[in-house]
């Protein structure tokens, strides 16, 4: 199985790694700081280094317990061979960026409104999240704006644990999705908090305080159903 060192540590920018598998410009290591897409968050980019050999790597998916890495063209090392990462650090923190605003909509609008999140996807600084609501306005979404960035502005600090699934799961509200996506075999559980406004389970990559998401900016709003709305979002 591939550690994750990005569930402890998203500031991590490079790694170093063992291949333990290899499939044409497929490749999996002992260990990662790549985020594998998953829970709406695209997969980092970045290069690696084996030997004297330099690779982008263009995608990375989980797969079987093991993170496959996909490079811009076939592997010419083997399994054993020791690695160097770098991440794409800028689009890694826009997506931390735009990751810790979703979770600050999803606070607000659970506190506020007490309203479950039906979907949601970002790419970096570009986001958007669906909401249980049955009605949707320009006021409405003027004033999502102004309490986001209220909460950004309060500087709150970001709290990453990983918790068995049965004390994860005695939390009150831990799933913010209208549906439980966790796995019933999944045993220990990451949480994020955002101290005073929010605490749910998540595996992405998020900032250290609110304070380095910016300002959120609501691009657009529109209806995806009787009791489905959507906000879109910019992170300036």
């Amino acid at each position: 199985m591939t550690e994750l060192l990005a569930q402890s540590d998203a500031y991590l920018r490079e790694f170093d790694a063992t291949v333990i598998a290899v499939n044409g410009d497929q490749v999996a290591f002992d260990r990662t700081a790549f985020y594998p897409r998953g829970g709406g968050q695209p997969s980092d980019q970045g290069e690696l280094r084996v030997a004297d050999e330099s690779y982008r790597v263009l995608e990375v998916k989980k797969q079987a317990g093991e993170v496959w890495h996909k490079l811009d063209r076939a592997a010419t090392f083997a399994v054993g061979a020791r690695a160097h990462g770098a991440l794409d650090w800028e689009r890694r923190y826009k997506l931390m960026r735009t990751h810790t605003a979703l979770h600050i909509l999803c606070g607000m609008m659970w506190r506020d409104y007490g309203v479950s999140v039906t979907g949601g996807d970002m790419e970096p600084l570009a986001a958007r999240m669906d909401f249980e609501l049955e009605r949707m306005s320009a006021d409405f979404a003027h004033d999502v704006e102004e309490k986001v960035n209220a909460e950004i502005a309060a500087a709150r600090d970001i709290r990453v644990k990983i918790l068995p699934r049965a004390e994860a799961f005695a939390i009150p509200d831990l799933i913010r999705t209208k549906i439980n996506l966790l796995p019933p075999d999944i045993q220990e559980v990451r949480t994020v908090e955002i101290v005073g406004l929010d605490l749910q389970a998540d595996g992405g990559t998020h900032v250290a305080n609110t304070r380095e998401v910016g300002r959120i900016k609501v691009v657009g709003h529109e209806s995806k159903g009787k009791i489905n709305k959507r906000l879109r979002i910019a992170v300036e």
